[in-house]
């Protein structure tokens, strides 16, 4: 799962499940990509570069410590609706962009806010404008993202509100803060590109960390009644990724999973090498139990 995605290799694979695929989500580098000719040289890591002279549109600064963050969530509670969870997978969160310190921004571009109610409401003493207007999925529609947007809605999906505002909520709050997703860094920019280009990066960054199936692989699996250490928990996770990511829980119940990254070039090049997670896992030693889903909370 960690090879180069590339453009030839899915038609197939949106009917598919992710976790038993054997082929990839296909890249559309020609849509939403627009490397600076500064980027063309030998790329830099992030988090590895204190002086000024860093290319911000070429590396990820300050929010060099790349995060891929995803949901263990047993019900959508909009299910009448079609929102459904894919089967055998976690769902995305987002990708964020902490300091390298850990320390992170939010909502870092108030002209790119599409969220219709900014959380957290103010920031750094200003009110964050809740956005009015077209909603986000129609922005990729707009560019012709049909795959992207079907993959979105099978694999991004919210708990408790449509998934289209949990986008814009994701974008507005941490998308803004990549810098390789500034505007600025685009030569031939179209309005709304910055914003399909992170959702695709988002998706194929969620593609280098198939949850599930490295649980699976460990004799770990979604029951009512087993329940799991956090040492094997975090041995599956580390064994698959290459580092040990923090992973939440509410109680005793696994729901969530960070996996920690520094970027080698722009985030959208998706070239993680993975680093220890800054945050300490919030789960119990033992006893953690890692729930099945809800009868007809998934996606057949």
């Amino acid at each position: 799962m960690h090879s180069t995605l590339t453009n030839a290799v899915i038609l197939a694979f949106l009917a598919t499940g992710l976790s038993s695929a054997s082929v990839l989500y296909p890249v559309k580098r020609d849509v939403g990509h627009s490397m600076p000719d500064a980027c063309t040289s030998q790329p830099q890591l992030s988090c590895q570069n204190s002086t000024a002279s860093t290319n911000t549109c070429c590396t990820p600064t300050p929010g060099g410590l790349v995060i891929q963050t995803q949901f263990w969530d047993t019900y959508t509670g909009l299910e009448s609706e079609g929102q459904l969870l894919p089967k055998n997978n976690w769902t995305i969160h987002g990708l964020w962009p902490d300091n390298c310190d850990g320390t992170f921004e939010s909502y870092c571009d108030f002209d790119r806010v599409y969220d219709v109610k900014p959380n957290p409401a103010t920031v750094k003493g200003k009110k964050v404008p809740p956005y009015s207007g077209p909603t986000i999925d129609t922005f990729i529609t707009d560019f012709g993202r049909s795959d992207l947007l079907k993959f979105m809605k099978k694999f991004w999906v919210s708990q408790g509100s449509s998934d289209a505002s949990f986008w814009a909520h994701e974008f507005s709050k941490h998308g803004t803060c990549f810098s390789t997703f500034d505007t600025k860094c685009y030569s031939d920019y179209k309005e709304h590109e910055d914003v399909i280009n992170f959702f695709d990066t988002v998706s194929r960054a969620y593609l280098k960390y198939p949850t599930y199936t490295w649980l699976e692989n460990a004799q770990i699996v979604p029951s009512n009644t087993m329940t799991y250490t956090l040492s094997a928990i975090e041995g599956a996770l580390r064994e698959g990724s290459g580092a040990t990511p923090y992973l939440g829980c509410k109680g005793s119940t696994l729901t969530e999973v960070w996996y920690y990254s520094h970027a080698k070039g722009q985030v959208q090049d998706v070239d993680l090498v993975p680093v220890e997670a800054t945050d300490k896992s919030k789960c119990p030693e033992s006893g953690i139990r890692y729930p099945e889903r809800k009868q007809g909370s998934e996606r057949l």
